[in-house]
């Protein structure tokens, strides 16, 4: 894991050459990581390290006889070259040695197929060693699931390809300006910081900000591309909700415990496997809880008898700085959030449409028609008081129809939405279910790293 952040006016003179391997895989990925301080474990890093458990166990020193020797977990520096390396394995003959980087997956058929940020990592290992005085000529890739290993010759082209990168990166953090995201890739999939990255979104942001430059010119059918999630999938987490009067959360070594005053114990959660956990009405929870969710990142969420949201507990918050300048500056810039805002909604007007010609088999033409036409006039407006007025006049016509879309057997009614209090069932449902949207996105807007507080739409008065 990687702590605290760099100063790009005071980058250090010896870079980790685990962070030249994961500039290799993605520079943006080694921004956020190295400068950022950034980390956020998937399936994937939880098992590496996992498996490189016994590997890191202890670090051993290489002797100073000219015996055969096995040294694990060896740290190294290397000024000149103007790097750092810990080894995990090094085998040797006097000065003539050979480090072996372990890996947690299967390995390939050819070495000609090893990934290249293997490669680099390896050869960072060997510019130190060469600058500690070692012969060192080739290095080895093991990879545990499959015990097998693979030889990596150091030949120039891969040393040249390593000191190229070791400069790029580091003009990269002077500049202090973070790399643009990969662009379709697969290696974004399941990137365990993909939430905070946002490949897709900023991507798809400096699309149209180029697309603005190129209106008028005859432009190709862009190419459909598949949509990823946000986050990486964790199905090995899920929330805990905790509804009742009277319930207490505690913790109990790895688990969590709920409570009653009168029943006594009556569930239980292993805490590695809550993403979060949602306590409604007067739930309690008590302080060893609640530390130990935050500093393993579990937000906690209060909502009231009636589901409404109030507020949430987490641990520290994201390092991603520039972000929430980014964030900051396009809130302040009236013509950008006009623009966000037109955009966000027409999409839910729209939205609204589609629904009810989905489900509302006898819905009049005109009330498509409207909304139609409310959807274009948003996408339109020229100021914020404009589309509050065109939002809340398709909100009138979509909630006008609702009830014609509830598909139900039981006699459910709906005349009009109300809430705070909700007066129905369906509108109580609705509300509830408002709440849990309203934590989804609040809960996803803060892993992020964005001010929840600070919109493009709705802004401070």
């Amino acid at each position: 894991m990687v702590e605290g952040s760099l100063d790009p006016d005071n980058v250090p003179l010896l870079i980790p050459a685990s962070m030249l391997a994961a500039f290799a895989y993605c520079p943006r990925l080694c921004y956020i990581q190295w400068v950022h301080g950034e980390f956020q474990d998937s399936a994937e890093t939880a098992e590496g390290r996992f498996q490189h458990r016994w590997v890191d166990a202890n670090q051993d020193e290489v002797p100073d006889d000219f015996q055969p020797f096995h040294a694990r977990s060896v740290s190294l520096t290397a000024p000149q070259a103007g790097v750092c390396c810990r080894i995990d394995l090094l085998e040797g003959e006097g000065n003539k040695v050979t480090p072996v980087e372990y890996k947690r997956g299967e390995a390939p058929k050819t070495p000609a197929s090893l990934y290249e940020p293997y490669l680099i990592q390896l050869a960072a290992q060997c510019l130190a060693l060469q600058e500690n005085g070692f012969s060192c000529q080739e290095g080895m890739v093991y990879f545990i699931r499959s015990q097998e290993r693979l030889p990596v010759k150091f030949d120039v082209a891969l040393m040249d390809r390593t000191k190229a990168l070791l400069a790029t990166l580091r003009n990269t953090v002077e500049r202090g300006e973070m790399p643009p995201p990969l662009q379709s890739s697969y290696r974004c999939d399941r990137c365990s910081l993909a939430g905070i990255c946002l490949p897709d979104e900023v991507n798809l942001l400096r699309e149209m900000d180029a697309e603005k430059g190129r209106q008028g010119n005859l432009e190709s059918e862009p190419k459909e591309e598949k949509v990823r999630m946000l986050l990486p999938a964790r199905d090995d987490q899920v929330p805990l909700y905790v509804v009742g009067q009277g319930m207490t959360v505690r913790k109990r070594g790895e688990r969590l415990e709920v409570w009653s005053h009168e029943e006594g114990k009556i569930n239980e959660a292993r805490i590695r496997e809550v993403s979060k956990v949602c306590l409604y009405g007067g739930v309690e929870i008590t302080t060893p809880a609640t530390v130990e969710l935050m500093q393993r990142g579990v937000p906690v969420l209060h909502f009231s008898h009636g589901g409404w949201f109030e507020g949430i507990c987490l641990g520290m918050s994201h390092k991603n700085v520039e972000l929430r300048i980014k964030q900051f500056q396009s809130a302040g810039d009236e013509m950008r959030s006009l623009s966000i805002a037109r955009k966000i909604i027409s999409g839910k007007i729209e939205n609204s449409r589609i629904l009810l010609l989905r489900n509302d088999p006898e819905v009049p033409a005109g009330v498509l028609d409207s909304l139609g036409r409310l959807a274009g006039q948003a996408e339109g407006a020229l100021r914020m008081q404009s589309l509050l007025g065109f939002e809340g006049a398709a909100a009138e016509i979509y909630f006008g129809r609702f009830g014609n879309m509830l598909k139900c057997s039981q006699d459910f009614s709906f005349q009009n939405r109300n809430k705070r209090p909700p007066i129905d069932p369906v509108n109580t449902v609705l509300s509830y279910l408002y709440g849990i949207l309203a934590k989804e996105l609040f809960s996803t807007v803060l892993a992020v790293g964005f001010d929840p507080y600070l919109g493009f739409y709705h802004q401070p008065r």
